[in-house]
């Protein structure tokens, strides 16, 4: 797969939504390169791409401090977009170039990422984070519930003076068919933001939406995405990973296996 090709062709098709209601800047593409080699991903750089995001903490380590990268790569962006454990944090604020946390799904999370920031970071630069909502109500997902939104945003922008919240963030149910209709993962998330807004005294433009992936983004375009994550469209299909409920030690040693 070209990978240049793949992420041009993205770039156009977010410049060109269908409805004319929408926010009033560019959708945010995030090249999805979990499980993927670093050529991939300094072609896709090379072709104009800047966001990327990974689900693993120790493979973005691992990437984020290859030294190829580091020369080739020098405006990056990393996102972070995998279930993030608080004996984490540490290794995740030592990322150069991370440019935003989008799974924040608990105050213990938060607060734990406001600490470990504000240790290893200058005071007047804040890290960029967006909590975690399990719109579907899987158990298999991530994330902190829809009425659970409103009080961990509240949180962290009372007591996480070195975190920055700009938006929240749903995976949604995979498979849905959006032929049957508008995505109920996508219009509870736009919903939890106007909750979020109405009581925090918030403005609709201060709280992205980060939703859409590979096979749904246009239409999560349509309901207000910001910040859309698409992998296997740009990178190509992957073979399937276990579940990010187990423990992120075993699935980071399944990613570290060389073959």
């Amino acid at each position: 797969m070209d990978v240049r090709k793949s992420s041009a062709t993205y770039e156009r098709s977010i410049k060109i939504p269908s409805y004319q209601n929408l926010q009033k800047y560019k959708p945010r593409l995030v090249a999805v390169s979990k499980t993927k080699p670093k050529e991939l991903i300094i072609d896709s750089y090379n072709a104009g791409q800047r966001h990327f995001g990974e689900n693993y903490v120790q493979e973005l380590v691992d990437k984020a401090h290859d030294p190829e990268i580091l020369e080739k790569c020098p405006e990056i962006c990393w996102h972070f977009i995998g279930l993030l454990q608080r004996n984490k944090v540490n290794k995740i604020v030592s990322i150069p170039n991370i440019y935003l946390v989008e799974t924040v799904e608990s105050e213990k999370v938060a607060s734990s990422l406001n600490t470990a920031w504000l240790k290893s970071r200058k005071a007047d630069k804040k890290l960029r984070v967006m909590v975690q909502v399990n719109t579907s109500g899987e158990e298999e997902k991530n994330g902190c519930s829809p009425a659970e939104v409103a009080s961990l945003v509240k949180f962290v922008l009372e007591n996480c003076k070195s975190l920055e919240f700009v938006g929240i963030m749903t995976i949604g149910k995979y498979g849905y068919d959006t032929s049957q209709g508008l995505n109920p993962d996508f219009l509870s998330l736009v919903q939890v933001r106007e909750e979020v807004c109405k009581s925090l005294g918030l403005c609709a433009d201060q709280v992205e939406l980060s939703m859409g992936m590979s096979d749904d983004f246009e239409q999560a375009i349509e309901l207000g995405s910001t910040n859309v994550r698409v992998g296997s469209s740009i990178f190509g299909y992957r073979e399937k990973k276990p579940s990010t409920k187990i423990t992120e030690e075993l699935t980071e040693g399944v990613h570290n296996v060389k073959v």
